[in-house]
């Protein structure tokens, strides 16, 4: 199936999750995250893009989801790609990319790139845990691994990779009336995705616009799906 250009931006919403239940405040706190992590309660995932495409033997990568422990509050760390990427330009992703041969695990994966991408020291992260492996319309099966980043430490942007880094509440990201639905139609099909703009101030106080879709978009709503259960 050819994959369509299109803005993200720009496409109709086609609902939210104003309806659905919020997660306990406990549960977006250091203790409370350790606690979820170390019980197996039931819970489903939601759809993956990657069965629209009918992605064949996609590659294995992995992510990290550095969630910082901010006198504030827990932030969760994303960046916005660099445009000269080949795989998913300018969009906002988790630091991560594909296993390497000398990656024993998803975990070291994952920790590795953070360190290369945003010159997260990987003795700052407390890992909790994985989500369940995402598979993405461009063929990557992709681990996120969830930890909690200790202060201090300190983040410098690959100018190779990475444009920009930012912060954004977890308490912001877990709240289902900021999930829309967006939906593509185009002569091929159709196509939903899950977005999350966010317009937050950044460190000087200015107002800085990010559209969270796709992908990372998709793996927070499943934790969300996961804190809730």
């Amino acid at each position: 199936m050819i994959r369509p250009v299109f803005e993200p931006e720009s496409l109709p919403i086609e609902s939210t999750g104003a309806r659905l239940p919020l997660v306990a405040a406990e549960r977006l706190t250091p203790p409370g995250l350790r606690a979820r992590f170390e019980q197996s309660l039931p819970w489903d995932p939601e759809p993956q893009e990657a069965a629209l495409y009918d992605v064949r033997d996609p590659r294995r990568a992995a992510v990290l989801v550095p969630l910082a422990m901010r006198a504030s509050g827990v932030t969760v760390l994303l960046t916005q790609r660099a445009d000269h990427l080949s795989n998913h330009a300018g969009q906002v992703s988790f630091p991560g990319g594909s296993l390497e041969p000398a990656d024993p695990t998803p975990i070291a994966a994952a920790l590795r790139e953070a360190h290369e991408e945003v010159n997260l020291d990987p003795a700052r992260v407390e890992v909790l845990g994985a989500l369940p492996d995402y598979l993405t319309g461009t063929g990557f099966r992709v681990t996120p691994v969830v930890g909690l980043v200790h202060e201090p430490f300190s983040l410098a942007a690959d100018a190779l990779e990475v444009a920009e880094i930012f912060e954004v509440p977890l308490s912001f990201l877990m709240d289902p009336a900021h999930h829309q639905v967006r939906v593509l139609r185009w002569a091929g099909g159709e196509r939903r995705f899950f977005a999350m703009p966010y317009s937050g101030a950044d460190a000087s106080g200015i107002r800085a616009p990010h559209f969270i879709w796709g992908a990372t978009a998709g793996m927070l709503r499943n934790f969300y799906r996961f804190l809730l259960a």
